[in-house]
């Protein structure tokens, strides 16, 4: 658990290497593996606050890049969870659809909730409107964290968010899995958790500008070249 004498982690600071034999005489070591796992509308959100629409066309491989040892730690899965926003119209839900696929291309692992209607009322003016709530993001990114956790398929997880909700999964992994380590990354510009930061390992932070370096392509394809997308004509950057 982070204690009081815990420190922020910074982007490509070392985290150590783990010895594992002896090979001809030298030591060897391997570096300990790295996953990601992205909550989709927390860091969606927050690069909306800027208002500067390419920065949404991101490279999440790349990004996640920014927050492990070069040299000591290797990024093994990256995961996104988000849901299609079926209530957005339709240009927004285009560019929705061509991210998630060109995240796809990318290597990235999309696992998709849903976006549930619900009635709402506003007592002051007595009018009825119906509102629409997303889904099933926070317990699949419990669940894909637990069960990862139990596979053994990580040393250190990297969880971009900053919802409380997420806190009894990582106690519960930390307190299972003592050897492992779990880092908050806040998105850009929004509030660190403290539930989250004080149930963690450590914690870092996205910056804009570690957004502008990671953008993804102008197009992407597959290794065979039979699925490719171009990026929304939105997210051209601006010269």
């Amino acid at each position: 658990m982070m204690t009081a004498s815990s420190r922020m982690v910074t982007p490509c600071e070392p985290h150590g290497f783990r010895p594992v034999g002896f090979f001809f005489g030298l030591d060897y070591m391997v570096r300990d593996r790295v996953i990601s796992l992205i909550d989709g509308f927390n860091l969606y959100h927050a690069i909306a606050r800027l208002k500067q629409l390419p920065l949404e066309w991101l490279d999440l491989q790349a990004l996640s890049r920014l927050f492990i040892g070069s040299q000591s730690e290797e990024l093994t899965q990256v995961f996104y969870f988000s849901t299609l926003a079926i209530h957005t119209s339709e240009a927004t839900q285009k560019r929705q659809t061509a991210y998630f696929t060109a995240l796809k291309l990318n290597g990235v692992n999309l696992i998709l909730g849903q976006f549930k209607k619900k009635d709402r009322y506003c007592p002051k003016c007595a009018s009825y409107w119906t509102g629409y709530e997303e889904k099933e993001t926070d317990v699949n990114i419990a669940l894909t964290l637990l069960e990862l956790s139990f596979q053994n398929a990580f040393d250190r997880a990297l969880l971009v968010s900053n919802d409380s909700d997420l806190a009894p999964a990582v106690r519960k992994v930390l307190g299972r899995f003592p050897d492992k380590r779990i880092t908050i990354v806040a998105p850009p510009l929004s509030r660190q958790c403290n539930e989250l930061i004080q149930a963690a390992s450590d914690k870092s932070r996205i910056h804009p500008d570690h957004l502008k370096k990671c953008l993804l392509p102008e197009k992407l394809q597959d290794k065979l070249g039979r699925i490719s997308i171009a990026r929304p004509r939105e997210y051209s950057p601006l010269n």
